[in-house]
């Protein structure tokens, strides 16, 4: 055992004595395992936040939402076929759908609307949500203080909200707020309860939950009555479609959908797609036959995302093994070039009764030597980059235990392998010719 020491010590007094080659012979490993650790953590972290949009989209939902940049197209070229619009997406729609469906576990119509909130002086734009109690359970948001809407709160279009925690923290600096008013738009809103916080995505926006920190909820019908109803027609838009009457009849409001959105849940997910089918055939039928929505499985949406995202992070991963490979290549290159700089070393040290063991095994230390600082440092530049991609490219990233051990575990795999032929090499040497060579 001690001679075996006394070897790996040599190993160390030659990379000491050699301190740049040796630097430059570790970058391979170095940039390689870095980048095994930060392109795992990238991965790990799109994983996490895959699982979480799942969660906070709700587990068997549905969203209904219309195609608004195409609806003044298809609704005017409808009107040419058949001289019939679509009503777009109602609380009709709803109910319908509602009452047709048995599997239905749960449903909530959704109306946004871009508002400002006034409190104490203090006035910032905000957005508000028309929705029904089912809405919370159908996201898994959870009240901090208070209670959900009552069934003559939504029933009366009260004048009453739920705010989200940043508009409580905002404007009064306490989740205790219930019986307090707000102001949002010209409505003063009584608080009947403070909603979770929620940090999502843009993509999860997308798919029904909103993105903004400052949201207010109201019950749908309050939305209807004391904000916005955009299935009624006004005398502006009369007057905007007398403008138009000599230009082809044009729609004059791109949107004329009462709902933004209409969010079901099913009890099992292998339900998903049949009642999607469904949803599909009647707003067909109750749009006549304009296709002037969609219908959504944010389930499967954030499946597909994750199965994209595994792929991409695949590939990167196979980028940095193959770092670490070339690596290891120029680790058994310049350790090849060194046995030959080092003849008369390694003639010397067998004349003075080393054994061919001992030369490979002083070779095979200097790369493992070599592989293992430069995975080290490897490692720690991998928690830098990870840090760094997390704080400027504002991407999740995780960097996991699992993830260090492998890079760490290959980078040591890599200096013995590639460490072994130059090794053998060098103990094949004659000591004579060795000692006679200049």
């Amino acid at each position: 055992m001690e001679r075996y020491l006394h070897d790996v010590a040599i190993a160390l007094e030659s990379i000491l004595a050699n301190k740049i080659k040796s630097i430059l012979t570790a970058l391979g490993i170095i940039f390689g395992v870095a980048a095994v650790i930060s392109m795992l953590a990238i991965g790990n972290g799109a994983q996490q936040e895959i699982l979480e949009q799942m969660k906070m989209v709700g587990v068997n939902n549905i969203i209904i939402q219309p195609v608004i940049e195409s609806q003044e197209t298809k609704a005017e070229e409808s009107f040419q076929t058949t001289n019939k619009y679509s009503p777009g997406l109602t609380m009709a729609d709803l109910l319908t759908i509602k009452s047709t469906i048995p599997v239905i576990n749960s449903i909530s119509p959704q109306i946004t609307k871009d508002t400002y909130v006034v409190q104490s002086g203090i006035r910032r734009s905000a957005k508000l949500y028309g929705v029904e109690p089912a809405f919370f359970n159908l996201f898994n948001i959870a009240m901090l203080s208070g209670r959900i809407f009552s069934e003559h709160q939504l029933k009366h279009g009260l004048p009453v909200c739920i705010i989200s925690e940043d508009v409580a923290m905002r404007f009064f600096s306490s989740i205790d707020v219930c019986g307090k008013k707000i102001k949002s738009g010209h409505v003063w809103l009584k608080i009947v309860a403070v909603a979770e916080k929620r940090s999502v995505g843009e993509s999860t926006g997308k798919l029904g939950l909103s993105t903004g920190q400052d949201v207010i909820y109201i019950p749908v019908q309050t939305m209807l009555l004391r904000f916005e109803n955009r299935a009624l027609i006004t005398a502006a838009d009369l007057k905007k479609n007398e403008n138009n009457d000599g230009q082809n009849n044009k729609v004059a409001r791109s949107n004329y959908n009462q709902l933004d959105k209409i969010i079901v849940q099913v009890s099992e997910t292998e339900e998903l797609k049949p009642v999607t089918e469904i949803i599909s055939r009647i707003l067909k039928r109750r749009h006549l036959d304009v296709e002037d929505f969609e219908v959504i499985i944010p389930e499967l949406l954030l499946k597909q995302q994750q199965r994209t995202k595994d792929i991409f992070n695949i590939v990167l991963g196979a980028i940095a093994g193959i770092s670490l490979l070339v690596g290891g290549i120029g680790i058994m290159n310049i350790m090849l070039a060194s046995v030959l700089e080092r003849i008369k070393e390694i003639g010397t040290r067998m004349a003075l009764g080393a054994t061919r063991k001992d030369i490979v095994v002083q070779f095979i230390a200097e790369s493992t030597i070599i592989s293992i600082s430069g995975g080290l440092i490897g490692i720690i530049l991998g928690f830098v980059l990870s840090a760094l991609v997390t704080r400027f490219a504002d991407i999740l990233t995780i960097v996991s235990p699992g993830s260090v051990f492998v890079a760490f575990g290959i980078s040591v795999g890599v200096g013995i392998i590639f460490g072994y032929m130059p090794a053998q090499r060098a103990a094949q040497q004659d000591p004579v010719v060795s000692l006679r060579s200049e």
